[in-house]
Order: structure tokens, then sequence, then C-alpha cells
């Protein structure tokens, strides 16, 4: 008898079941299928297990997003501070937009789920020390740092759920907007409705957090 028919025991071609498997599983089926498809029983059948084993290792959906949410944010590759506020702010930013572009279609959780781990708040400690070393009380780096995470979500959330016509990918698409922009009855909008129908992503992301920056040093030393 060889070990692929000894009872009580898998076939040696089936993978061990682990967390790491499971929230690695999790996230390729939220970025195939979407978020709302990732289901304990919608993973058991992708892992090809019974959906009960799963449970040894989750406790359930809440916590199965919250690791999926993880496990993003542990792939920030955050820079190495270099002592000015300004580089360091755009560095932490560019490598939270970039974990968050890997994975679109998880971005609502690692935008807007709250974390107590190391991995959501390793990110917050690197700015609030970038903060703190150009002079801002810890009171005033906490405001800062809440700003600059209220603005990265506001903006990646537009980004990673906008259409193909305001991305600007379905050229077909942006000129209907265009069009519909351009006829509406508000003066100031027609004039600038060459600017409104699409939107290049990145650009706007570096003008707003310019801006943000801006401000930032400005309370440098207060």
């Amino acid at each position: 008898m060889n070990q692929t028919s000894r009872r009580g025991r898998p076939p040696v071609t089936r993978q061990r079941l682990t967390p790491d498997r499971i929230v690695r599983t999790a996230i390729a089926m939220a970025e195939a299928d979407g978020l709302d498809q990732v289901t304990m029983r919608g993973l058991a059948r992708r892992l090809e297990v019974d959906a009960m084993s799963l449970y040894n290792h989750v406790p359930g959906r809440p916590a199965l997003l919250d690791a999926i949410t993880q496990q993003v944010l542990a792939g920030i590759e955050l820079p190495v501070p270099t002592g000015n506020l300004g580089t360091d702010v755009r560095g932490a930013a560019h490598a939270f937009r970039a974990a968050t572009l890997r994975h679109p279609n998880c971005a609502p959780l690692v935008l807007t789920r709250q974390l107590s781990s190391s991995a959501g708040l390793a990110p917050v400690d690197t700015v609030l020390g970038v903060l703190t070393r150009a002079g801002l009380s810890p009171e005033r780096a906490v405001h800062a740092v809440r700003a600059i995470l209220a603005y990265l979500v506001g903006t990646l959330l537009r980004e990673t759920t906008s259409g193909p016509a305001f991305s600007g990918t379905d050229a077909g698409a942006a000129e209907q907007r265009l069009a519909e922009l351009s006829g509406s009855p508000f003066p100031h909008v027609v004039a600038s409705a060459r600017h409104l129908a699409t939107c290049d992503h990145a650009a706007e992301f570096d003008f707003g957090l310019d801006l943000l920056i801006t401000a930032l040093e400005r309370q440098e030393g207060d």
C-alpha cells in the first residue's frame, strides 16, 4: 500500500494548510474575483479543503479580512529616513501607494480597516518619527499624521475604484464624459471640462502631496 492510499492520510500532492497559504489565497481570490467573493466557503473550495478546517487557522471572515490587511501592509517597503521632512514624507506616501496599487481590490480594506498590529502601526511610527525630528510636538505630529492618512485614504480610494473613463484607459468613454461636461449648464465646469473629464492619478497624487508637505514644512520648529 502506498502513501496516497493509506486510510486517513491526504494525498502527498496536497499542500499543507497554513495561515500564510490561506491569506495568500484569499488575496489572490480578491484580486481575481473581487473582495465580496472572498468568503470562508469560497476560500475552502479554492483551497480544496473542508470549510470547517479553515477555522482551525482563522476564526472567521472578519479575522480573515484583518489578516489580508496585515499582509498587504506588511509589504510596504518604507525608505530609510534621510532627515529631510519633505523627502521622508514623500517617500513614505509613495511606498504606501505602491503597496496599495499592488492589490487594488484589497485597497478598501487597507485604506479603511483599523489595525493595532505591528503591520498597521509601523508606517505610522515611521512618519511620526519624521515629524517629531522636524520639530513638531507629539500632539501636532499626530494631527499631521491624521491629515496625511486622510489624504492617502481619499485619493487612493478614488484611484483604485474609479472607472476606466475617469482613469483615461477607455478613450471612447472619456470622450463621452468630456462631451457631457462641456454641455453642462455650469460655466466653470465647462471651462475646466478637459481637465475634469479624466485623471492622471500619479500626477494628482503628487500635486496633493506637495501641498501637504508645503504646509508641514511651515510647522517645522514651531
